[in-house]
């Protein structure tokens, strides 16, 4: 399943908005550094959908705010 999402680093608290079916916004307390927005961006919709990080993967968008993230049930 894919998805697209909005990501918001630097936040204060993280959270997981659902737009639609397939849209999203999530916020991240993780800087874009080194990726660690990316990987904190995985953890938080592999909470939300309960399943395993390694279950996420970032199609496109690595760089960008706006992330297409293939989802692997």
């Amino acid at each position: 399943m894919k998805i697209f999402v909005k990501a918001k680093p630097n936040a204060k608290e993280e959270w997981v908005e659902k737009i639609d079916s397939a849209h999203f916004v999530i916020s991240v307390k993780e800087p874009p550094i080194q990726g660690r927005a990316n990987e904190a961006i995985k953890k938080v919709l592999a909470d939300y959908f309960k399943i395993s990080v390694q279950s996420v993967k970032i199609v496109s968008g690595h760089y960008l705010r706006r992330k297409i993230i293939d989802i692997i049930f």
